[in-house]
């Protein structure tokens, strides 16, 4: 076991030594090649000096307003700010230039298939909008940035949606939207991309389970509706015995309200025949009754 320790202990050792040794070494090199691009650039400014006239079109581009260039010079990209708007100064054969287009881009995500947390399947499509803010990291941290991009939109989306239920899916929409554009952000901000706005558009169910869900808000508002129609009954039995307190207690007032049915019925245009008894002969014949 000590000699598996010396050992171990050994190879860390020679490890170090070979990255401190490395390190010297790549100094020099960038130092080197710092040197050889100081003349080179030198050389160059002497070249286009002498041949003024006809070498400034050549040193000379032009950016729009919404777009930057990103210079290489010698392989590296030139320190500070990417170029542009308008003109400036490039020497051709030592530079090239890459634009960046700086304006919002909207992509629409694809409908995604998205398993919820309550083991709902759900097709979900939504639309983002970003734009570039870092024109060199766009360039120079990932090969094809707008591919990365959208690939990490979808990803992000169905990753979010996935610990979310299907009611939060429907129901707070903005906040699952916020949420996927902070995760976004987070990510996509280390290649220059800033993510304004993500929306969700369409959350779209199984048609088993349209079916289902609608049978069940059927059965809900029907089931509603019959307690509304039994709470009325109740309210309207309530007002009834009222009544029939009140107009018990007073005859005139049961003989209007007799009257008032009478006239109601012959309004209506009806072939209806209404023979008036007078209430107190109903109740003779009532007490009369065996």
């Amino acid at each position: 076991m000590p000699d598996r320790n010396r050992v171990g202990v050994d190879v860390q050792d020679g490890a170090r030594s070979r990255h401190l040794d490395s390190e010297p070494a790549e100094k020099l090199h960038d130092g080197g090649l710092h040197i050889c691009g100081t003349i080179l650039t030198f050389l160059s400014l002497l070249l286009i000096l002498a041949t003024f006239p006809v070498s400034v079109w050549s040193c000379v581009k032009v950016v729009q307003e919404y777009e930057r260039a990103v210079v290489f010079r010698l392989g590296r990209v030139i320190k500070g700010q990417a170029k542009g708007p308008g003109l400036f100064w490039i020497i051709p054969w030592l530079d090239t230039i890459q634009k960046v287009d700086l304006r919002t881009v909207s992509f629409n995500i694809p409908p995604q298939e998205v398993l919820t947390a309550d083991w709902v399947p759900l097709k979900v499509d939504a639309v983002m909008f970003y734009r570039v803010v870092e024109p060199a990291l766009w360039v120079t941290q990932v090969a094809d940035a707008n591919l990365a991009t959208h690939t990490l939109a979808q990803v992000t989306l169905r990753a979010t949606l996935g610990t979310h239920t299907l009611t939060d899916a429907v129901t707070q929409r903005g906040k699952v939207s916020h949420q996927i554009e902070e995760l976004l952000s987070a990510t996509s901000e280390r290649w220059g991309v800033q993510v304004e706005r993500v929306e969700l558009r369409d959350v779209s169910l199984p048609p088993g389970l349209q079916r289902s869900m609608a049978a069940e808000a059927e059965a809900v508002r029907e089931a509603r509706a019959k307690l509304i129609l039994a709470e009325g009954e109740v309210e309207a039995s309530r007002f009834l015995r009222e009544a029939g307190l009140l107009m018990s207690s007073s005859p005139v007032a049961l003989e209007l309200r007799y009257l008032q049915s009478v006239t109601s019925v012959v309004t209506d245009h009806t072939s209806t025949l209404v023979v008036p008894i007078p209430c107190d002969l109903l109740g003779s014949l009532l007490r009369g009754t065996p």
